[in-house]
């Protein structure tokens, strides 16, 4: 194939072609077959080339291929969004399609805006959101996201937002302090930056259920995330949660937040939603949300020429159908126990491993130089850059990030394989994965 004109993620080479997928398999232009672990970036929660949605996608596009939502909607996305509001927990029972996870925290954050405006609030104009977490790389998203490397490029373009410490136990908790009490103090964090801001002021308190890509795979530890959630509701905050990365099943429940006993007032999902056969991600919102602008102006002042695409809402039922009827998620919870142990007992007494963390098949290892003190490698070795590198070209696709700790400092290496994983591809996962650390790390 002749050089072209992509403007590539990197511009200093360009990468292998990708000809097809096979299941757990992608295979590039030279015959080359790598096991995606990672699934991108969490994206292909049923592997490559399932046949079903396959079939979705074309019967849909031989049907209808495309509509303006300002005037007609589809049995696809009518149809989608029940499934959707079926198996969310409480009152989430409104959906906005979108393409991206990106655009739906944009627009989830136009929306909690506007619900202040419909009720006479204007006052309200802050948002609340976390260090070390990613939104999403379009401003509005970037602004609420707390990953410094990314942010700094665009920082005077960025809206103002309070970001308040995660809830980060391996890194924050102090010596002998237990899970709950730390989830507790974490929690108060939020609300002493409510008062410090006004609560009067406070739009929304925006975090991942569980940090994706920015920390590797960070779960909330006591009843951290219920606190939040007595927090906002105490002042009038609305409670936002990202699940783009940890929704849809990957972490064995539709929601992460279901396995916390909490009801954010509004969701966002992508990447498992449709599992990387369409783009589309989705804003979920309370009836109470969705009914304060239905008995205000009536509309959603934001829209986009693909909002709930037909052919990316058939491609998501399909999959969705799919996770249910192959009872996909009661897999992840088993695929995830088997995959925790896998990394347990091969890596729980490795001198460079500080933490193994995660939920379902959303799990990640961090890297360090000293488990005593939990010190990084400093980021000029760039080991998270040389794990990727070297399990490529084992035939391994992992997502490692550095940064973990503070933007700079911190390697973490995440793993993210299709719901229908089988146990023979976990532990060849595993033991490619272990090749890679053997190859990288200091003797």
């Amino acid at each position: 194939m002749t050089a072209g004109h992509v403007f590539h993620r990197s511009t200093v080479a360009c990468p292998p072609v990708a000809m097809r997928g096979e299941g757990i398999f992608l295979i590039d232009a030279e015959g080359r077959r790598y096991i995606d672990a990672c699934g991108g970036a969490a994206v292909s929660c049923l592997g490559h080339g399932h046949p079903e949605v396959v079939a979705a996608i074309a019967e849909q596009a031989a049907r209808l291929e495309y509509i303006h939502t300002g005037f007609f909607t589809t049995e696809a996305a009518e149809e989608l969004a029940n499934v959707i509001a079926d198996m969310a927990p409480g009152s989430l029972g409104r959906v906005w399609f979108t393409s991206s996870g990106s655009e739906a925290i944009e627009a989830a954050l136009k929306l909690a805006r506007q619900y202040h405006l419909e009720r006479g609030d204007a006052g309200r104009n802050r948002v609340i959101a976390r260090r070390q977490s990613y939104h999403g790389n379009t401003l509005g998203a970037l602004a609420a996201g707390g990953s410094a490397w990314r942010r700094a490029p665009y920082q005077p373009l960025l809206f103002d937002v309070a970001l308040v410490d995660p809830c980060f136990e391996y890194h924050f908790a102090e010596p002998g302090e237990s899970p709950e009490d730390y989830g507790r103090r974490a929690a108060d964090a939020v609300e002493q930056e409510i008062f410090r801001l006004g609560p009067g002021t406070v739009i929304a308190f925006v975090a991942e259920t569980v940090v994706g890509a920015t920390a590797g795979a960070v779960p909330p530890v006591g009843d951290y995330l219920k606190q939040v959630r007595s927090i906002c509701d105490r002042h009038g905050v609305l409670m936002i949660l990202d699940e783009v990365m940890s929704g849809a099943g990957r972490t064995g429940t539709f929601l992460a937040c279901d396995q916390d006993g909490v009801v954010p007032d509004i969701v966002t999902l992508g990447k498992g939603l449709g599992g990387g056969y369409q783009p589309i991600g989705a804003v979920v919102c309370t009836d109470e949300v969705y009914d304060t602008v239905a008995r205000g102006s009536g509309a959603l002042k934001h829209g986009q020429t693909y909002n709930a695409h037909p052919v990316g809402c058939a491609a998501s039922l399909a999959v969705q159908r799919v996770i249910r009827q192959e009872a996909l998620m009661e897999r992840v919870q088993i695929a995830g126990t088997r995959l925790m142990t896998l990394l347990r007992d091969r890596f729980g007494d490795h001198p460079n491993v500080g933490d193994i963390r995660g939920r379902g098949l959303f799990q990640a290892i961090e890297l360090v130089a000293d488990r005593s003190t939990k010190a990084p490698f400093v980021p000029e070795l760039a080991l998270h850059q040389r794990a990727k590198a070297d399990a490529f070209e084992r035939g391994l696709l992992i997502y490692p990030s550095g940064g973990t700790i503070d933007g700079r400092l911190g390697d973490h290496i995440l793993l993210a394989p299709p719901y229908n994983v089988t146990d023979d591809e976990l532990d060849m996962i595993v033991s490619l994965l272990s090749e890679t650390l053997d190859a990288i790390l200091p003797a």
